[in-house]
């Protein structure tokens, strides 16, 4: 019963933060207000960069599919009941992690705090890439269960952007500390833990 009650308060809270950071891009394009958030730290000039400025929006918005779109894909109902609709949200998944993850990898350089989180998130955009790919190769050649342990890790790799916004209140409200040194960890800490869970759990 516990354990019952564990898991689908897992799964509660996996739904919540999914949608919640999923709809999140919403905010910059009703309000068109990048001086809010995680952007606060960004110099004018940078703001003013229209390349950036694309990349930025194409990240933030094919990312908030990418969680909106990836998260159903682990109830297993929709596998067997809805497939075609399983089908259509894999892909949608495949190619919203294409646009979000290429242009992810792009503004990871401008990074505030310098190499050590510019590194962190372009490592983090191309094993996002690596990953998905992965998973849509192995379900194109019909290895089932490949392809739902690479869709795990995918999707813990997308699950980044969530962590991120849990271990920053952590560090900056909990811990005391700045936000530029508490960025260069948490550039890292969002999605490593994230991935060394799955893959304990696939190998078990």
């Amino acid at each position: 019963m516990l354990k019952k009650i564990t898991s689908d308060t897992g799964w509660i809270f996996f739904t919540v933060f999914a949608i919640t950071i999923g709809l999140y891009p919403i905010f910059y394009f009703i309000t068109d207000n990048m001086t809010q958030g995680l952007l606060a730290s960004k110099s004018s000039a940078l703001l003013g960069n229209q390349l950036w400025r694309l990349a930025f929006y194409l990240h933030i918005s094919f990312g908030g599919l990418a969680l909106l779109s990836g998260f159903s894909q682990f109830f297993r109902k929709s596998h067997t009941r809805l497939l075609k609709l399983h089908r259509n949200l894999g892909k949608l998944y495949v190619f919203s992690v294409l646009i979000s993850a290429v242009s992810g990898f792009y503004i990871s350089f401008y990074a505030t705090g310098g190499l050590v989180p510019a590194m962190g998130f372009a490592t983090l955009a191309v094993l996002w890439l690596y990953t998905t790919s992965q998973a849509y190769l192995h379900i194109r050649k019909k290895n089932i269960e490949s392809h739902k342990s690479w869709m795990k890790r995918s999707y813990a790799l997308c699950f980044a952007a969530v962590t991120l916004r849990l271990w920053l209140p952590v560090f900056i409200a909990g811990f005391g500390m700045e936000f530029v040194p508490s960025y260069r960890i948490i550039a890292w800490l969002c999605w490593v833990p994230n991935l060394a869970i799955v893959e304990y759990y696939i190998r078990k």
